[in-house]
């Protein structure tokens, strides 16, 4: 078995394990203005976010930058709250049916955060890693197999989105409010338990 087919699934169950949910808030808060109409709009979002988390996993893994681990891992939930904050003064279409309005802000803002969750994903690649020669080929793989976790993930959320706003009736921006409140309110209990207070 060589290097890519191993080191793709290892980043795909990463994504996906719920044990390692501050990534998966993440993304939920990423969309969570989003439903399945807008598969298009959300799918370049988290690209943008692959590509802010293949910059600072491809640099962090390769010893080229130093961080503290600590910190990192607080800065996470850090982002998940200030997405769903911005989520809160997100104007939604007025309709369900009405693909939702494009806003230029999230893809930049998506790039930078996903520099921060590289720092994070590279704690766990480098202890996979061990002596390898050649980092280049479970690199890719990995960063693979990242996004194919995501965008399940995104499906996901996009479906249960659909069903509570085409079935249920919900308006969109009170379901907004509520998945986004969810989910701020479980980073923020994150970052109230975070190492880094301990540390200081």
């Amino acid at each position: 078995m060589s290097d890519f087919e191993i080191y793709l699934p290892l980043g795909f169950q990463h994504i996906t394990d719920i044990n390692g949910y501050d990534h998966i808030l993440f993304v939920i808060a990423l969309c969570a203005i989003y439903r399945l109409k807008d598969w298009k709009k959300v799918a370049l979002l988290v690209t943008a976010f692959t590509v802010g988390h293949s910059i600072t996993l491809a640099l962090a893994t390769l010893n080229l930058i130093t961080y503290s681990t600590q910190l990192v891992e607080l800065l996470i939930p850090v982002t998940i709250v200030l997405t769903c904050i911005i989520n809160f003064f997100h104007q939604s279409t007025q309709y369900s049916y009405e693909i939702e309005k494009p806003s230029v802000f999230r893809y930049p803002m998506a790039v930078i955060f996903g520099l921060i969750h590289g720092m994070g994903f590279s704690n766990y690649l480098r202890s996979l890693l061990g002596k390898e020669q050649s980092i280049w080929q479970p690199l890719l793989a990995f960063n693979i197999g990242l996004e194919l976790g995501q965008l399940l993930i995104v499906l996901v959320i996009l479906m249960i989105s659909s069903f509570m706003l085409d079935i249920l009736r919900v308006k969109k921006h009170d379901w907004n409010l509520v998945l986004s409140g969810i989910v701020a309110g479980m980073a923020l209990m994150l970052i109230k338990e975070a190492e880094f207070w301990v540390s200081q």
